[in-house]
C-alpha cells in the first residue's frame, strides 16, 4: 500500500475571471453599467499584477502546476474582482445597502463563470459559489441556483461584523433558519474563509496591521457563534467548514465553549441571567465533532498536532494556490514536513480522502490522474532534511516550532 499514489485534493485554491470576461456573464442592461463602471475601475493590488495572475484562470499552467505538485483536485474558493466591485471579492466584506444590488449582479456573474470553468475539469474542481446575507431571500435563490448547478463546493457564507448588523443580520438570527433548512436539504456545504469577517478599520496608516493582527479573531468568530446558537442542534445534517484559519486553534475554543455551556446552563453567571433552554441539549463540541471540518491550509506539523483530539477525519489540507502564501511549488516538500509522522491512513484522509467526502469527488475518476502524478508514502514518510528546506518562501508549511 506504501507504493499506492495519493489523491491529494487541495482544500483552498482560488481563481476567477479576468475582469473583462465577467461582462459576457451580465445581462443587456448590466453590461451597459459594467462599462461605465469598467472605465473607470482600477486594480489597487499591483502586487498581483503579473506572472501569477493569470494563474486564476489559465487552465494549462493551471493544471501543468498542480500536476507538478502531486495535487489532482481541489475546492474552489474566488479571487479576483468581479464587476462592480472595488477589491477581490474574498477582502472586500459586505455591501452597504446602497451598493447590494450592484454587488448581486457581480457576484452572480462570478458564479454562472464558475459553472463554467469547473464544466471544464468536472472530476477535480469543486467550485464555490458566492451569496450575500444582505436579503434572506435573495440568498435563498441563489443557494438554489449553486446547488442547481451542480457547484458541488457548496456555498461561500459571508462574516458578519459587528458594523453590518444594521443592515444585516447576525449569523445567531432565527430568521436565517429557513436558509439553514434549504442547505440542509441541498447538502450544500457552508464554508468560510479565513480573512474576511474583520469589521472597517478606517483607512489610517495603521489600519491594515491593526485587521492583519486582529484577522484570526474575526475569521473564526462565526464558528463560536453557529455552535453556540444551536444552529447545528436544529439542522444536524449541515455541514461547515473554516478554512485557511487552521485548525490548532480547535481545542482550546472548543474548552472554553463547553465550559461557558455549562455555566450558561446553570441560569446565572454573575450579573448575567439567562433565558430558560438558551443552552444547546449538548455541548459545543458534541455538534463540532458532528457537524464541523477544518481546511488547514499550508499545514505544518505544529498546526495538525492535536490531530487525533480534533479527529483525522476532520482536518483537510489545502495548499491555497496560487496565493503567495501557499505551497506551490513546494508542495511536495510541504506534505513531506507536515506528515511524514502522522501515519500513512491518517496522511490519507488529511491529504485527500476527507476533502472527497465531504464534497462529493469521484475517488474512481481520479485515480488515473492520482497514478500520474500522486506522491507515494514511501516519498512523504521521509522528513526533510535541513539542506531541503526552501530559503525564500511566504508559506507558513515549513515552520518547525
Amino acid at each position: 500500500m506504501s507504493s499506492d499514489p495519493f489523491v491529494v485534493i487541495s482544500s483552498d485554491t482560488h481563481a476567477g475571471a479576468p475582469v473583462n470576461t465577467y461582462r459576457d456573464y451580465l445581462d443587456a442592461k448590466h453590461q451597459q453599467l459594467f462599462d461605465d463602471w469598467r472605465g473607470s475601475y482600477s486594480n489597487p493590488q499591483k502586487k498581483h499584477i503579473g506572472s501569477k495572475k493569470h494563474l486564476n484562470w489559465d487552465d494549462d499552467a493551471r493544471m501543468a502546476d498542480m500536476e507538478n505538485d502531486g495535487v489532482i483536485g481541489e475546492i474552489v474558493f474566488p479571487n479576483t474582482v468581479p464587476p462592480f466591485f472595488k477589491t477581490s471579492v474574498l477582502i472586500c466584506g459586505n455591501p452597504r445597502p446602497e451598493d447590494y444590488p450592484l454587488r448581486l449582479e457581480g457576484i452572480r456573474a462570478h458564479n454562472r463563470w464558475l459553472k463554467d470553468w469547473c464544466d471544464e475539469y468536472p472530476a477535480q474542481r469543486a467550485g464555490i459559489g458566492l451569496v450575500y446575507l444582505n436579503d434572506i431571500d435573495e440568498a435563498m435563490k441563489d443557494i438554489e441556483w449553486i446547488a442547481n448547478a451542480g457547484l458541488r463546493g457548496g456555498i461561500l457564507l459571508p462574516h458578519v461584523p459587528d458594523d453590518c448588523t444594521s443592515f444585516i443580520k447576525p449569523l445567531y438570527h432565527p430568521d436565517y433558519d429557513r436558509m439553514w433548512a434549504l442547505l440542509e436539504e441541498t447538502g450544500l456545504v457552508i464554508n468560510h474563509h479565513g480573512g474576511t469577517g474583520s469589521p472597517d478599520y478606517g483607512r489610517l496608516p495603521v489600519s491594515l496591521p491593526i485587521r492583519l493582527i486582529e484577522t484570526s479573531f474575526f475569521s473564526t468568530r462565526s464558528y463560536s457563534q453557529l455552535l453556540l446558537s444551536g444552529v447545528f442542534h436544529r439542522f444536524p445534517k449541515l455541514k461547515y467548514i473554516i478554512t485557511e484559519s487552521g485548525c490548532a486553534w480547535v481545542p482550546e475554543t472548543l474548552e472554553r465553549l463547553d465550559f461557558f455551556w455549562k455555566r450558561i446552563a446553570s441560569g446565572a453567571v454573575g450579573e448575567f441571567q439567562f433565558a430558560q433552554d438558551v443552552t444547546t441539549p449538548e455541548p459545543p463540541s458534541f455538534y463540532a465533532k458532528r457537524n464541523c471540518y477544518y481546511g488547514a491550509s499550508s499545514a505544518s506539523p505544529v498546526e495538525i498536532r492535536d490531530r487525533d483530539t480534533i479527529g483525522t477525519d476532520r482536518i483537510l489540507w489545502g495548499s491555497d494556490y496560487p496565493h503567495y502564501e501557499g505551497t506551490y511549488p513546494h508542495t511536495r516538500l510541504a506534505l513531506r514536513h507536515a506528515f511524514n509522522d502522522v501515519g500513512e491512513d491518517n496522511a490519507r484522509k488529511m491529504l485527500g480522502l476527507n476533502a472527497a467526502e465531504l464534497y462529493d469527488f469521484d475517488l474512481d475518476a481520479l485515480a488515473p490522474l492520482a497514478e500520474k502524478c500522486g506522491p507515494t508514502w514511501d516519498e512523504l514518510s521521509v522528513p526533510l532534511a535541513k539542506e531541503e528546506f526552501p530559503e525564500q518562501t511566504h508559506t507558513n508549511a515549513f515552520r518547525t516550532l
